[in-house]
């Protein structure tokens, strides 16, 4: 349940600016100029020695120059490539908006083009008003007793399908559903309910005693206050203190980011009548109803101390705090399609406070981007139709077996690994399920009704539409093929419960892969990735299953101790890496990430010699073929970003931020031969200080 994350943070879907459907596409923001190495030459620079910042090494001339476009928090590689993508589906999407293609009624082509036209309408929007919220807000304040409260928030019970997230799973519902496997029984799916209910993105925001952390809850509770004044409700200052009150008693409910990520404490599967015993307050018989989900035999519980407490609050709290806070949530959830106001206002919250992103995403970005999140198989098999060729399918499905063929056989040569640890090892390997560009099989979505004139009606239809859809695998095999991110999405994933790994077609774009560009560049950057995936079926969460997903120990007692002694190096390494003053990454809360980072181009150098076929690499643009893998790696994860947007980050992300994945090179021994780092230099690490994981 992790994944290479987008790096770079997207300004919320919260922003509004009215612009033309046919706004004109920018370039991509930043693109460098490549020579033939692949690498970004002006980019470099050579004032800093690689042994002290191999991030600025190879950025830092980049760096230099580089902004950070106005309604984005952050810039880099990631953004450049996602430009491209925006730009394609943009393309895509308003083609058949606008009628020059083809989208006849009844098919997923009317329903992409019904879908942005709706969102596109502002004059609609604005008349309307909260029309099309009111039936949520008529729920919320019938609530008369217990059971209307639990039956409206099992209403609200949303689905997780992010598979990242299930271990950092933040939803304004106060609970979130996750549908996958048992972690003891791989063959059938099981519902898992998760804790939620913040406003902001995690418990630290409401809980730590840092000045920036306390401002930021000042802002918080001006921004609830205005949008429930904007909304006509009376005594909008009070409610908005009790809001965050009830909110911060929520946050204290809350288990933390890496008690999440231990898989164990999250193997609960409850019987359905032991609710009521385990976790007092709630009408549970009502709130399993109303979400669809009283014909279950078992419901595991994620974070068990979270859910006892959060159930507790529903009975402790009063009724009308409840109220206020579902009143100022469905309006928090509904903003970006609400009247310009309500946008305009929670832009300046989550945009601009919690990113620091000065100016809104123009309106036709947000309505291909919601377009994407709403109808997202629909718009992906019309983009690799036009965007992702077979040979490019077959080239990197071919670095995908040369990376795997690196990770088994740098198994065999693990010196500490017992020869039984080492079996299962390598059968864990050889059963992972790899799918490049894009799924074997595409959502139905004919029974989603798109109408092109209900914006915030065809947002709530795709999100029970989306729930339906993994309601109706509960019970069911599992489907190993089953894809957790659209083919334009620009990112990676891996499935520890499926053993399976999914490499969108948006990713597979220069610089991160060029058809064209040497091998050292394309296995520094994108074969990288791919090692990081696969890397991540071994990681502190991924190395708990087996190579049917199961939750098993594999390990003997002394190859476990060797692995977890190798993993708190790491975790040391990274808690000494300082983001901002006084704030220092989680080397715990990373270590998955980081893991995954140091053995994924470990075995990346690998598979890349061994694409050379025994030959010597070539000397290309003054770079010898080692210079070139790990300077494509280092330039891979450079970035600008602004402050607001990093503490976001470090705080609440499992991943470190891309400066200090950069770094990872000091690792690795075949770094030292290439760029000649010298004891004394910041990076440099003694032979066995270096961690050395697979």
């Amino acid at each position: 349940m992790r994944q290479l994350r987008w790096i770079f943070t997207a300004a919320a879907l919260t922003t509004t600016c009215a612009m033309a459907a046919t706004a004109p596409q920018p370039a991509p923001a930043h693109a460098a100029a490549r020579g033939a190495s692949g690498i970004d030459l002006a980019g470099i620079d050579h004032s800093v020695q690689p042994g002290n910042d191999f991030d600025n090494f190879a950025n830092g001339t980049w760096k230099k120059t580089a902004e950070i476009p106005a309604d984005r928090s952050s810039t880099g590689i990631f953004l450049e490539v996602f430009q491209k993508t925006e730009k394609r589906n943009a393309d895509l999407i308003q083609g058949l908006a606008s009628g020059k293609t083809k989208a006849d009624a009844g098919t997923n082509n009317r329903r992409i083009a019904d879908y942005y036209t709706a969102f596109m309408d502002e004059a609609t929007i604005e008349k309307r008003g909260l029309e099309p919220l009111q039936p949520q807000l008529k729920k919320i304040d019938a609530i008369q007793g217990k059971a209307d409260l639990a039956r409206v928030l099992g209403e609200g019970l949303r689905a997780d399908v992010d598979p990242v997230n299930a271990t950092n799973f933040q939803t304004e519902h106060l609970f979130g559903l996750f549908v996958s496997h048992g972690l003891e029984d791989a063959s059938r799916n099981i519902p898992y309910l998760l804790q939620g209910g913040l406003g902001m993105p995690t418990r630290d925001y409401y809980l730590s005693d840092d000045k920036a952390m306390a401002e930021t809850r000042g802002k918080y509770q001006t921004y609830i206050a205005a949008l429930l004044k904007q909304a006509g409700i009376a005594d909008a200052e009070a409610k908005a203190k009790a809001i965050l009150a009830l909110e911060t008693k929520i946050a204290k409910a809350q288990v933390d980011i890496v008690d999440s990520q231990d898989i164990h404490k999250a193997n609960n599967p409850w019987p359905m009548d032991a609710f009521v015993k385990n976790a007092p307050g709630l009408d549970w018989n009502a709130y399993f109803k109303a979400a669809g989900l009283d014909q279950q035999k078992i419901v595991d519980v994620w974070q068990v101390p979270a859910i006892k407490a959060l159930s507790a609050l529903t009975a402790s709290e009063p009724l009308q705090a409840w109220k206020d806070y579902l009143t100022f949530h469905a309006l928090n959830e509904s903003a970006s399609l609400l009247p310009k106001a309500y946008a305009d206002l929670s832009f300046g919250f989550y945009g601009q406070t919690l990113s620091g992103t000065p100016k809104q995403r123009d309106r036709w970005k947000r309505g291909i981007a919601s377009t994407n999140n709403a109808l997202g198989d629909a718009v992906g098999q019309i983009y690799v139709k036009q965007y992702f060729p077979a040979s490019s399918k077959q080239q990197v499905e071919q670095m995908v077996k040369n990376i795997l063929a690196a990770f088994d056989e740098r198994v065999n040569n693990i010196d500490w690994m017992t020869p039984a640890t080492r079996e299962k090892a390598k059968a864990k390997i050889a059963s992972i399920r790899v799918s490049v560009g894009y799924p074997e099989t595409w959502r139905d979505y004919r029974t989603l009704e798109i109408r092109p004139d209900d914006a915030l009606g065809n947002q709530q239809r795709a999100t029970k539409y989306e729930y339906e859809h993994q309601l109706a695998k509960l019970g069911q095999a599992v489907d190993r093929g089953e894809w957790w991110m659209t083919p334009q999405t620009v990112n990676a994933v891996n499935l520890p419960l499926q053993n399976a790994l999914n490499f969108p077609a948006a990713i597979l774009e220069a610089p991160f892969f060029d058809p064209k560009a040497d091998a050292a560049a394309n296995y520094g950057s994108i074969g990288a990735v791919i090692g990081h995936e696969i890397s991540h079926s071994f990681d502190n969460l991924g190395a708990e299953f087996d190579a049917q997903g199961n939750l098993a120990n594999w390990w003997t007692p002394e190859d476990q101790a060797h692995f977890k002694a190798a993993g708190q190096k790491l975790v040391e390494q990274f808690n000494a890496y300082e983001a901002l003053p006084g704030l220092h990454v989680n080397g715990q809360q990373t270590l998955g990430e980081n893991i995954a980072d140091v053995s994924g181009l470990a075995i990346a150098y690998i598979a890349y010699h061994k694409s050379l076929g025994g030959k010597p690499a070539p000397v290309i643009d003054g770079l010898t073929g080692d210079q070139r893998f790990f300077l494509a790696y280092g330039q891979s994860w450079r970035e600008k970003i602004r402050e607001a947007a990093m503490r976001q980050r470090v705080i609440g992300n499992e991943h470190a931020p891309g400066r200090f994945r950069a770094q990872t090179v000091r690792n690795l021994d075949a770094w030292y031969d290439a760029f000649q780092p010298k004891a004394g230099e910041t990076l440099y690490l003694a032979p066995a200080d270096r961690v050395k994981i697979w």
